[in-house]
């Protein structure tokens, strides 16, 4: 699936896309109102790619027009390393002729493999996605059912005080420290931290401002949350000898991924189960056995719905079912 867009050439308004080998391709919209272009770019697109069209849509072609309609969400970014399992097994395969025994013979193999329920759940998730938008295209007449194996209950790894102050003395580079502060301070998911900029840490007002105005707003919610005194300290420090603009950074570049620096000080401060996601559980369920309302956990985890922070975090509250419990007190 190409992508089209409008541009301003020789005074008048034009689709311009790019063909399979790299080369440039405009057409005439025909018009030099900018208030006509909308309709007229989509027109050419919907001519194009129904020409182009391929007579079979496989399931190569749906999931590749689904990953690019997601743009620059998260998911598009997981889509492309599934792929490479889902390829053989199903890429040239007709989109509409999936059946529950093509399931069944995945399922088998990636457990074969050693990967787990849930694993497999999110690829067969997105694989039941693409063949969804490849119906709601009218590329397909009826998107096959697809069987994904049960989900797994949540894993519940989460650490303590003692640990996360265990785990940050591990830390052997600066910036995978600074990660792991920014982490448990602001109960960011990664993402969102190794994309913040220091114009949007407010050192004066004591606030960070964790969605980017740069990028497409997701359904994952992006707070702005304050700076406690622990991570003043250490963003002060780090400001101070910043090289970029980015706050977490490594030779003046931006730091891509902290993986491989969470797993060295997750082995040497023997918990080699930490990942970026657990700063986050941990953060939250801290707030929770603080006594700290659900409502404010919801507004600092960037939830839309509080009642998502209840259904995972409540238990963890010290009033949790007490006053239930009270009444039944004979």
């Amino acid at each position: 699936m190409r992508e089209y867009r409008a541009v301003w050439y020789r005074k008048r308004w034009y689709a311009e896309w790019y063909s399979d080998d790299g080369k440039r391709c405009r057409q005439s919209l025909r018009t030099a109102v900018r208030s006509e272009v909308a309709d007229a770019l989509a027109k050419v697109q919907a001519d194009r790619e129904a020409r182009e069209r391929p007579r079979v849509i496989t399931v190569a072609y749906a999931w590749d027009g689904y990953r690019q309609s997601l743009g620059e969400k998260p998911a598009a970014v997981t889509m492309g390393h599934e792929w490479k399992a889902l390829r053989p097994h199903f890429g040239d395969r007709s989109a509409d002729a999936l059946t529950e025994l093509d399931c069944d013979r995945y399922i088998a193999a990636r457990r074969a493999l050693g990967r787990s329920d849930g694993t497999i759940w999110t690829e067969m998730g997105h694989l039941r996605s693409a063949l969804r938008w490849a119906e709601r295209k009218n590329l397909i007449a009826k998107a096959p059912s697809i069987k994904r194996p049960e989900r797994p209950p949540p894993r519940d790894k989460r650490m303590t005080r003692e640990q996360i102050r265990t785990f940050i003395d591990s830390c052997d580079k600066p910036h995978v420290k600074l990660f792991v502060r920014l982490a448990v301070a602001t109960a960011a998911r990664m993402g969102a931290l190794l994309d913040l900029t220091w114009d949007r840490v407010d050192l004066g007002e004591r606030r960070i401002l964790l969605h980017n105005p740069e990028r497409q707003r997701t359904n994952k919610g992006r707070s702005t949350v304050p700076i406690n005194d622990t991570l003043f300290k250490a963003l002060t420090e780090a400001h101070r000898g910043a090289t970029s603009r980015w706050v977490i950074e490594w030779g003046g570049e931006r730091v891509k991924s902290v993986k491989k620096g969470l797993t060295g000080a997750g082995r040497r401060s023997g918990m080699p189960w930490v990942t970026a996601h657990v700063f986050r559980h941990s953060a939250a369920c801290l707030m929770a056995q603080d006594g700290v309302p659900m409502a404010e956990i919801s507004q600092f985890l960037g939830h839309a719905d509080s009642r998502l922070t209840e259904r995972v975090y409540a238990r963890f509250s010290p009033t949790y079912l007490r006053k239930a419990a009270k009444s039944l007190d004979f």
